[in-house]
């Protein structure tokens, strides 16, 4: 493992030599990474279908694949983050201490961040622009299946900064497969790692978060609610609750469980589940609303209101109200995405104002999510930790800040 611990030692190095990098060098260098990206598409895609060719899991393809869209939409994210001024050095908050000193309090970037991930292509390139951007040093340790596509835009990237005479260690990709590797770099590199991301499949993450010697910003998984109110417009639901199943299964902000109030069942839930049915999700439901359906459904067990399917299936339930709704998803909720359907003022303020959810929801498709449609370009993760950063982790969440306090020759009494 010593190879580990000299990647950590050269991305020390690195962000110290970064602090001092001309933020017109920063957006430059991104500039080129786009640029490198397009010259190489078709290199890229190439490496990329190496990955496929050795999928096993086949319900984590829509995460792996890079295709044109793909791309363009990995591009676009970088354009976006470039565009944001500079997070760091910003002034939050000033004032007048009683003994006539002067405080500011300003951010500061983090430092190194680890990030272990598995099966998006994508975050390689993301979690790359969103730390320079912000001053921070990446050490990246993707999954294996998604190898060569993780290798070939590291290595872009690192093409980049060279270009822009900055240390390519800033971003440092660790080739070695080993799983003794992401032991490693939870127990041993607390000296060189500030923070750790980790991005993948419950296991992964809740060994990160276990056995983790630094600081972790994730979420275990997505089990995201939606509640469907009693006074609610049906089309709308309809609308809302496809796309937050369907659109992308296989993502974090996939719905996973749908509340019905149980005076709607007969009504707008048959409608709901049915519309559910002819697109092509799988419904697993408890008793009383497989009564309504004579019995023609799986029933949903207790692990059901605790499964992230990643999957086109559903778990949905019955509940009396807008109270039982929120218990349930305080009782099975991971903290990460959950909405109410309502056009109940009362009903829609009690939703939001009680479940523990990083982000909560009104009306609006799960699926938005995603830190590249709260406007922050791209996100590292979404965190579902109670202490900040919460919900996307984009560019102004990955930056910490300092105190600066200034005087005249002032001695405290």
């Amino acid at each position: 493992m010593k190879n580990i611990l000299i990647i950590g030692k050269k991305s020390k190095k690195a962000f110290e030599n970064l602090k001092i990098v001309n933020h017109k060098k920063i957006n430059k260098t991104l500039e080129d990474y786009i640029k490198l990206i397009l010259m190489n598409k078709n290199k890229i895609i190439r490496e990329n279908a190496k990955d496929i060719k050795n999928l096993k899991r086949k319900n984590i393809l829509d995460r792996l694949i890079l295709n044109e869209k793909k791309i363009e939409s990995i591009i676009k994210s970088i354009n976006e983050i470039k565009k944001f001024p500079n997070p760091i050095g910003k002034t939050l908050d000033s004032w007048k201490g009683k003994n006539k000193i002067n405080i500011k309090r300003v951010t500061t970037s983090i430092g190194v961040i680890g990030i272990i991930y598995e099966s998006r292509p994508n975050v390689t390139a993301d979690v790359a622009a969103l730390c320079l951007k912000s001053s921070n040093c990446a050490i990246l340790r993707g999954g294996s299946e998604a190898f060569h596509s993780n290798k070939i835009l590291s290595n872009l990237f690192r093409k980049a900064l060279k270009k822009n005479k900055i240390d390519q260690n800033c971003l440092q990709f660790i080739e070695n497969k080993n799983r003794r590797i992401v032991d490693f770099l939870l127990s041993k590199m607390s000296k060189y790692i500030d923070v750790i991301v980790p991005r993948g499949g419950k296991g992964l993450v809740a060994k990160v978060q276990k056995y983790s010697n630094v600081h972790v910003i994730g979420h275990l998984e997505g089990l995201c609610h939606i509640y469907l109110d009693k006074e609610s417009n049906l089309n709308d639901a309809i609308k809302v609750i496809i796309n937050a199943k369907m659109r992308r299964t296989s993502i974090c902000g996939a719905l996973e469980t749908l509340l019905i109030n149980e005076k709607i069942l007969k009504t707008k839930g048959i409608k709901v589940i049915n519309s559910l049915i002819d697109n092509g999700c799988e419904v697993i439901v408890d008793k009383k609303i497989n009564k309504l359906f004579n019995n023609n459904f799986k029933s949903a067990k207790e692990l059901d209101w605790k499964t992230e399917y990643l999957d086109a299936k559903l778990s949905i339930k019955s509940v009396k109200d807008v109270k039982e709704a929120v218990s349930h998803v305080l009782k099975y909720g991971t903290m990460h995405t959950d909405c109410i359907i309502s056009n109940n003022k009362k009903n829609t303020t009690f939703f939001l104002n009680n479940v523990n959810s990083s982000i909560a929801m009104h009306n609006v498709s799960t699926q938005f999510a995603d830190g590249g449609e709260f406007g922050f370009g791209g996100e590292i993760g979404i965190s579902t930790n109670k202490l900040p950063p919460r919900g996307p982790v984009g560019l102004n969440q990955l930056t910490s800040y300092k105190y600066i306090v200034k005087g005249n020759s002032i001695t405290r009494p």
